[in-house]
């Protein structure tokens, strides 16, 4: 079961992981917009892509989370993984979010939180079709500093905050010296 629009809590269907029980605080403006500064990477190559995803892998699974993981460069997937749990809507709830990104330039998180703070939402004032784009959080562009956005890191299957919180958590512990 998928998780995405259902807000905040994993529906009580869903066993949830101790890990997975403190939900993490949903950042403001702000804050997300320093964390697509602070997570330019100096390059982006496949063996990146590689390792990226897999550490998003092991951070999942030792959240017993049930999720998806894609990573784009361009218009090409260099990584993707569905964990136990995780089903076809979840793929289908990576490609809405990616595109976000795509077209914005910036995080799905980010984006949906603006219209949230305009009094609106996605949804009803972005003007794009909602089967094709979503502005729930788990997508991430990868930045290339001196290049700009090149690609896409998307997690689906958590809350929107706690997908965020996955690829933010795996991007700054990738980045780590």
């Amino acid at each position: 079961m998928s998780t995405e629009p259902a807000g905040q809590t994993a529906p009580s269907s869903q066993q949830t992981a101790p890990s997975q029980q403190t939900a993490p605080t949903a950042p403001s403006i702000p804050e997300l917009e320093e964390q697509e500064r602070r997570l330019t990477l100096p390059h982006f190559t496949y063996d990146d892509a590689w390792a990226l995803g897999c550490l998003l892998v092991e951070m999942a699974r030792e959240r017993e989370a049930p999720v998806a993981v894609d990573i784009r460069r361009g218009g090409q997937q260099l990584f993707h993984a569905a964990l136990p749990g995780s089903t076809p809507d979840n793929d289908a709830w990576i490609d809405r979010k990616r595109r976000v990104v795509e077209r914005y330039g910036c995080s799905s998180y980010l984006v949906g939180s603006r219209f949230r703070a305009k009094g609106t939402t996605f949804e009803e004032s972005s003007r794009l079709d909602p089967d094709r784009y979503a502005a729930h959080g788990g997508a991430f562009p990868i930045a290339v500093e001196g290049v700009g956005v090149i690609g896409t890191v998307v997690v689906s299957g958590l809350p929107q905050v706690a997908d965020h919180a996955l690829v933010v958590a795996a991007l700054e512990r990738f980045t780590a010296p």
